[in-house]
């Protein structure tokens, strides 16, 4: 009767158990939240992500259950379900140390000819350029897309831009800027991509083929998420994306 009393008592508790969540927040070893962040229960194989703020929940089969934490850049950190019951966690990731390859630094006579001679390398150039002081360009290395006020204004004081007058009859400059445009779109695409797993898009409803659209889409929806972007902040894009997951499902849902 006591066995059997006990046997009961395990699987209530056992599913009393189950239904707990523990909680917490992840941020980098300056306190800066991470987003994107994967959180697995190791033992029941559920898995989840951190929000925008690095907040993030996962529930629990038992106090021995292994949680762990894995982002691209950072060490692995994991602990036992037991530590987070009844309070909220705070986990803070390492970064993976980068190793900085061994590099000869040969000496520098201050003879332009003669030292970019002896540096043939592609990967000792850099080392002349730096130590005889050589500018270096500002930004893309891009043709400039002829202007109409660039072109107008030169004809009308007598000098006459015959490339840039064609670029713009012609509709090259037109093409050039959309290309550009189209180039900086996909490079700033790849950037998110190359940081968040797709599970994290996934998880919202957007099918994987569709991702790319989808941060094409809150680019416009969102057009904070992009200006996050280009300053390289993932947290504050991806905080403004979210606002977009509705939206998009809903059109998808639509169609």
């Amino acid at each position: 009767m006591k066995s059997g009393l006990s046997i009961i008592l395990f699987f209530l508790f056992i599913h009393l158990f189950s239904q707990q969540k523990i909680s917490g927040r992840i941020t980098d070893d300056d306190g800066i939240a991470l987003p994107a962040v994967t959180v697995m229960n190791m033992s029941t194989d559920r898995k989840t992500y951190t929000s925008a703020d690095g907040a993030f929940a996962i529930e629990i089969a038992s106090p021995d259950d292994e949680i762990r934490f894995i982002r691209n850049g950072f060490e692995r950190s994991s602990i036992k379900a037991m530590y987070g019951i009844n309070k909220e966690l705070n986990i803070r990731l390492t970064r993976v140390a980068q190793e900085i390859e061994e590099v000869e630094v040969m000496k520098i006579t201050g003879d332009i000819a003669k030292d970019s001679k002896a540096v043939a390398k592609p990967d000792q150039s850099q080392i002349v350029e730096d130590a005889v002081g050589l500018p270096q360009p500002v930004g893309k290395m891009r043709e400039t897309p002829a202007d109409i006020k660039q072109v107008l204004i030169p004809i009308l004081l007598g000098n006459l831009n015959v490339q840039g007058l064609y670029d713009l009859i012609s509709g090259d400059a037109r093409r050039m800027k959309r290309q550009y445009r189209y180039d900086d779109l996909q490079e700033d695409i790849a950037w998110i991509r190359d940081r968040v797993d797709d599970e994290y898009f996934i998880k919202e409803g957007i099918p994987a083929e569709r991702i790319s659209e989808f941060i094409e889409f809150s680019f416009v929806n969102q057009p904070q998420s992009r200006t996050f972007v280009r300053a390289k902040n993932l947290s504050g894009a991806l905080s403004r994306m979210e606002n977009a997951f509705p939206v998009f499902v809903e059109r998808l849902k639509a169609k």
